[in-house]
């Protein structure tokens, strides 16, 4: 009998302005240590190249460092291959458990590519956490496709 996973995706604007970074870093580090308190085994899957995913990725590590949870994998989902990835797969390496480069938006149109991942992302999620804070843009494409797939979604922006 292997362990029931809860999957968790992370999608943001790219810039987070810095006086909403602690609190958002402080909402993130509660509903990070609440799920791996909660779920038996936690995937988290998040983005790279945003201040919302670092932010995510930090908070992550630094539950998951000072408590050593060995319930959760860190995932770094790309929709193709990046040049920062591709020079540094080591240091990426170190950094997250996995990282997977999402087939079907690798080989689509550059400007679509992003869209896609996070498509596919969602579709294999049991909850999406967002900020958002606008009604337009990437981030708040994915909000409605969740929606509209029936997908769990926390805002941690003030839409």
């Amino acid at each position: 009998m292997g362990f029931e996973t809860y999957t968790v995706s992370f999608f943001g604007h790219r810039f987070v302005e810095s006086n909403r970074q602690k609190e958002l870093e402080e909402k993130l580090e509660k509903l990070i240590t609440d799920l791996i308190n909660q779920k038996q085994y936690v995937e988290f899957l998040v983005s790279y190249g945003g201040d919302f995913d670092t932010l995510v990725s930090s908070s992550i590590r630094h539950i998951t460092k000072s408590s050593f949870e060995f319930n959760k994998s860190h995932i770094l989902v790309l929709p193709y291959i990046k040049a920062a990835y591709k020079n540094n797969s080591e240091s990426f390496l170190q950094f997250y458990d996995e990282v997977e480069i999402c087939e079907e938006s690798s080989v689509a149109h550059p400007k679509q590519a992003i869209q896609i991942c996070n498509k596919r992302t969602i579709d294999r999620s049991d909850l999406a956490v967002f900020y958002i804070e606008r009604k337009y843009g990437g981030a708040y494409l994915t909000y409605k496709y969740a929606e509209k797939q029936g997908i769990k979604t926390i805002n941690l922006g003030s839409l």
